[in-house]
């Protein structure tokens, strides 16, 4: 059964937040833009199925911009990504804002072929930002996915 529910993060959940970060991103911390947040401590969603939590993602608001700062679908093909950014728009568009937005790197063609299937446009190329990113968390590897050297932060929106 692929069906699935999605609620706010809970503090019951932050352990399981925090194991996700650090399996897939190496680390509670995220760097974007220059940047350094403890994403287990933002606000986010989780979809659950069966009692099994198999997306979280997390998000931080500055005035009227909201950040997309984290998302890991534990489970491909049933749309819970695309349900879990649909809870930050929501989200977002509560809270007033007119810009949701993130950053992704410029070896992950997966994310940017997805994010845009979802209405997010490309708006700047941040080129050699992961140099300065590495400063900040030098865990962030020398090479990304298909051995493609980590350099750029790819900055994509959607207007709300």
């Amino acid at each position: 059964m692929s069906e699935y529910q999605t609620r706010a993060i809970q503090k019951a959940d932050k352990e399981w937040v925090a194991g996700v970060m650090k399996k897939h991103w190496g680390s509670t911390l995220m760097v974007s833009r220059g940047r350094v947040c403890c994403a287990d401590e933002l606000p986010g969603f989780i979809a659950v199925r069966n009692a099994e939590r198999i997306g979280v993602v997390t998000y931080q608001i500055v005035g009227e911009q909201c950040e997309i700062v984290t998302l890991n679908s534990l489970v491909e093909g049933i749309g819970v990504a695309s349900a879990l950014i649909n809870c930050v728009r929501q989200a977002a568009v509560k809270a007033g804002c007119t810009r949701l937005w993130l950053i992704t790197t410029n070896d992950n063609l997966a994310a940017l072929r997805f994010y845009q299937k979802r209405g997010f446009f490309l708006v700047a190329v941040h080129v050699n930002a992961l140099d300065e990113s590495r400063r900040l968390k030098p865990e962030i590897p020398e090479f990304g996915i298909d051995g493609i050297p980590l350099r750029d932060e790819i900055e994509l929106e959607m207007g709300l």
